[in-house]
């Protein structure tokens, strides 16, 4: 028998942008495995070289779909491709698809975004910002509407310690349409230039935009049937739709494998900070219940405002960012990977000058030993470039890894409270429940397995813990080593001392 939440799908058409994203993906094959939803449009472009036809059946062949396809292998054809892109005018939608959207959707949710903080302010302008505007605009011709979910970050208001679950314009240096306003009335590369002055206190473009967007919802969102959902850091699947998926080197999830191949060895790293993570299935659970929710909402009486989840960990179930760190360097004999450079190990420190000074020897003098062997063998050299990418993109995570944020999450634990047990299990996004020592025990299977593209089985394994031993032999001989020249180093210098007062 169906669920609350299922009934509420079933026949239903939804319209989801950031459908190719690692979000949109696990989005898409929840609702096709667990509802009976009639269609899903999904927006999208063109992408090196494949169009998005081609994209789209290419999913068919992907391990996020795999179980799906096992259980039915028709479901993607319930999936249907738009030609279009966020920061293209009017959605890059044609007038037919356009209309096809108006007259048939019921659900939208909205997605896509620029995740990278380093975007120039006008492309994530567009992707953030404006294409919120026109999605907003376009629901608003949709007669059919039931509900509109706005998928920002817990982020979105960083610039302060401790976030409600409400609306905060007077963190912004200029309202949001007078941002949008400049933005069309100048050159991309003048716009780029304001970037400081427009961000304020905000540490990069993407926390802003998302800022800036939430504003056009509070402003211009009217009488439609609309929330925000806020979640943390989107890491890794907890279970569905199978154990520690994961497609991306984002955040924390690329500290981790860079520790993991032995690349990263050195970081700046808070551990006393909560690490405000969430498993992508969890998230997935809590976006098809808000839907729900705001459109049972909205049927009885509609909100003043918008109503915002925020989605982070409980103040009872808080994992540190030392947690994160300790919990998967004792997994890391477990799931060794077999392209490792050196024996994974993570030091970690607040103090810029310190991290600068380890970071000479943890991974700019053995990088530069590398790139020497890769030359005399006539190979191109590779390792410093990657570090300078590598210690670029820690400044960038700095922000985010040396705060503790207090989230309020009152509507998010009333909306669980008003599900069923039935429609709990099946979408549960319950993070007080997560036991976060058997999440990364998933969580490092499956990096192991969807980003090192290493092999299943015992064989693999095997192999891996067969290099990690060799490289623990090694680490602690050139421990010894350098403890050995250390002292020595010493030996001589106090000798010379004691010679000159005898």
């Amino acid at each position: 028998m169906a669920t609350e939440v299922q009934s509420f799908y079933k026949d239903k058409i939804v319209f989801l942008t950031g459908g190719s994203g690692f979000l949109g993906k696990v989005t898409i094959e929840k609702l096709l495995r667990t509802t009976e939803v009639r269609r899903i449009y999904v927006l999208l472009r063109s992408k090196r070289g494949q169009e998005m036809q081609e994209r789209c059946a290419a999913w068919e062949k992907e391990p996020v779909f795999v179980n799906l396809m096992k259980i039915n292998p028709d479901a993607l054809k319930r999936v249907v491709p738009l030609g279009g892109d966020c920061q293209e005018p009017d959605l890059g939608l044609s007038i037919p698809d356009r209309q096809v959207l108006v007259d048939e959707v019921q659900i939208v949710l909205h997605s896509a975004a620029t995740v990278r903080f380093v975007e120039p302010l006008h492309i994530a302008l567009d992707v953030n910002t404006r294409a919120t505007r026109l999605m907003i605009q376009l629901a608003k011709e949709m007669p059919r509407l039931e509900a509109f979910v706005h998928v920002s970050t817990a982020f979105s208001n960083c610039v302060l310690e401790h976030i409600s679950e409400r609306f905060y314009p007077e963190n912004l240096t200029c309202p949001a349409n007078k941002v949008l306003e400049l933005h069309d009335s100048i050159s991309p590369e003048l716009l780029d230039k304001m970037t400081p002055a427009l961000l304020g206190r905000f540490p990069n473009t993407y926390t802003y935009t998302k800022a800036l967007a939430e504003q056009l919802v509070q402003q211009e969102s009217g009488d439609l049937p609309l929330c925000i959902f806020r979640p943390g850091v989107i890491i890794a699947s907890y279970r569905e739709p199978m154990n520690g998926w994961i497609d991306n080197l984002y955040g924390p999830i690329a500290v981790l494998y860079g520790a993991a191949i032995g690349v990263l060895r050195i970081t700046r790293l808070n551990l006393k900070a909560d690490a405000g993570i969430v498993p992508v299935d969890y998230c997935v659970n809590m976006l098809i219940a808000c839907a729900w929710h705001t459109a049972r909402e909205s049927r009885i009486k509609l909100p003043p405002e918008p109503p915002i989840y925020n989605f982070t960990p409980p103040k009872d179930n808080l994992i540190t960012w030392g947690g994160f760190r300790d919990k998967a360097a004792l997994l890391r004999y477990n799931f060794p990977l077999t392209q490792m450079m050196w024996i994974p190990f993570l030091h970690c420190t607040t103090t810029p000058w310190v991290f600068r000074f380890l970071a000479c020897f943890y991974h700019l003098l053995p990088g530069y030993a590398i790139d020497l062997v890769l030359r005399l063998r006539g190979r191109k050299p590779r390792m410093i470039k990657l570090y300078d990418k590598i210690h670029k993109n820690i400044d960038i995570l700095v922000p985010f890894v040396d705060t503790s944020w207090q989230f309020d999450t009152h509507n998010t634990h009333q909306l669980w409270s008003r599900m069923s047990a039935e429609d709990q299990k099946l979408y549960d996004f319950d993070l007080g429940s997560v036991d976060w020592d058997d999440y990364f025990l998933q969580a490092l299977g499956g990096v192991r397995l969807y980003l090192g593209k290493e092999k299943p089985g015992p064989e693999s394994l095997k192999r891996g813990r067969k290099i990690y031993r060799r490289f623990q032999l090694l680490h602690r001989i050139l421990k010894l080593a350098l403890c050995s020249g250390a002292a020595a180093l010493l030996w001589s210098i106090f000798k010379r001392l004691f010679s000159l007062f005898i």
